[in-house]
């Protein structure tokens, strides 16, 4: 091979490095989750509710057969409550629990595209500005026309999470002042 087939070569793209992702709307951002965690996206169906459960935990959907918890993202992540409307999605992902792997639906605003990012394109998450934990961040991606914000799944949907525990406490009212 010559050095200039070489130089040539060393021009191309590494595309071993690219990463696809599943884009999604909440609250007016972009998001992206792994699409390997992604098992399939529906829409709205029914929730059963569960008593006693956080307030981010809708319920659960019967999914052919098989029972599957759905939590809503923005209530998760602290936004405000929206009307569901015919756009939002489940997304169903498979995560890692210390049980092993678990299946999960995710209440989403609107499912946008698959989106391929090399992995060089991923910056490091921010410090500030977010308006969730900046540990649920594994980075942050500029396409050509949105930033993503990438979700680290895992780490949103946490073992306390799928304990199902007490709701989020009522507010106490002031009657007991002396």
């Amino acid at each position: 091979m010559s050095e200039d087939q070489r130089g040539a070569n060393a021009l191309t793209i590494d595309h071993s490095k690219d990463l696809k992702f599943l884009s999604f709307e909440l609250a007016g951002e972009y998001y992206g989750l792994d699409i390997l965690k992604i098992r399939e996206i529906n829409g709205m169906m029914d929730i059963t509710s569960v008593p006693q459960t956080p307030r981010f935990m809708k319920g659960l959907i019967n999914l052919r057969g098989k029972v599957i918890p759905v939590i809503d993202l923005r209530l998760k992540f602290g936004l405000p409550e929206e009307a569901y409307t015919e756009r939002t999605s489940i997304i169903v992902i498979e995560f890692s629990t210390i049980h092993g792997p678990t299946q999960m639906g995710i209440l989403v605003d609107r499912v946008s595209e698959v989106i391929t990012i090399h992995e060089s394109d991923i910056d490091a998450p921010p410090d500030f500005g977010s308006r969730l934990k900046s540990e649920y961040i594994k980075g942050m991606a500029k396409t050509k026309s949105i930033v993503l914000i990438i979700l680290d799944i895992d780490l949103i949907l946490s073992d306390e999470d799928l304990t199902f525990g007490p709701k989020d406490a009522p507010e106490e009212e002031d009657e007991a002042k002396p």
